[in-house]
């Protein structure tokens, strides 16, 4: 296992250090959630960018710890999901698939950043898409157990609502991610 940046930046590892990683990668994803372009059932929002930008960062322990978190956060209500909205009928709504899937994206791309992923744009890249699928899988499976949803043309009508939309911009976020991570690496020194 390599280290991920978070350990790279912060290398005196304790128990306030993690917890304040945690929580700090948390309030990122949640800020990022509000930047968002309202669609129906799923909006478009910045929330996966920094979903996979924190599981990337802070590793895959650490990363799916953020984004339980990140939900716990709001199903306390508070108003961190997209649009401002908290409360476990979010959870329980179209996008709750989406949601839930974060935790799983996180901890694939945290352990794939734990082998030296995020350290080359390529790579980057590819653990992007992966991180991706991980949250569209949740997401599609979630969202087509909606009444709305049975009504549409099978799999199309479903991936027209719950992925088509969202490629460009996640391939936008991909690449940025690319950009990022390999060059904050360059910049630290590899070490």
């Amino acid at each position: 296992m390599q280290q991920v940046l978070a350990e790279r930046f912060l290398p005196r590892r304790s128990a306030l250090v993690d917890v304040s990683l945690i929580v700090l990668g948390s309030l990122f994803v949640a800020a990022m959630a509000q930047l968002s372009i309202p669609l129906q059932p799923v909006p478009v929002t910045g929330q996966t960018f920094a979903v996979l930008l924190v599981g990337m960062v802070l590793g895959s322990r650490r990363g799916a710890l953020a984004l339980a978190a990140y939900l716990g956060e709001g199903l306390a209500g508070l108003p961190v999901f997209a649009e401002a909205k908290s409360g476990i009928a979010t959870i329980l709504g179209p996008t709750g698939g989406y949601l839930i899937g974060f935790i799983a994206a996180a901890w694939l791309v945290g352990l794939l950043a734990e082998r030296g992923f995020d350290r080359s744009l390529f790579k980057t890249l590819v653990a992007m898409v992966v991180g991706n699928l991980v949250i569209y899988a949740f997401g599609l499976a979630w969202l087509s157990t909606f009444p709305f949803v049975s009504g549409l043309i099978g799999e199309a009508g479903l991936l027209s609502l719950g992925m088509f939309p969202f490629l460009i911009g996640d391939a936008l976020k991909a690449a940025l991610a690319a950009l990022l991570l390999p060059g904050a690496w360059k910049f630290m020194g590899k070490g």
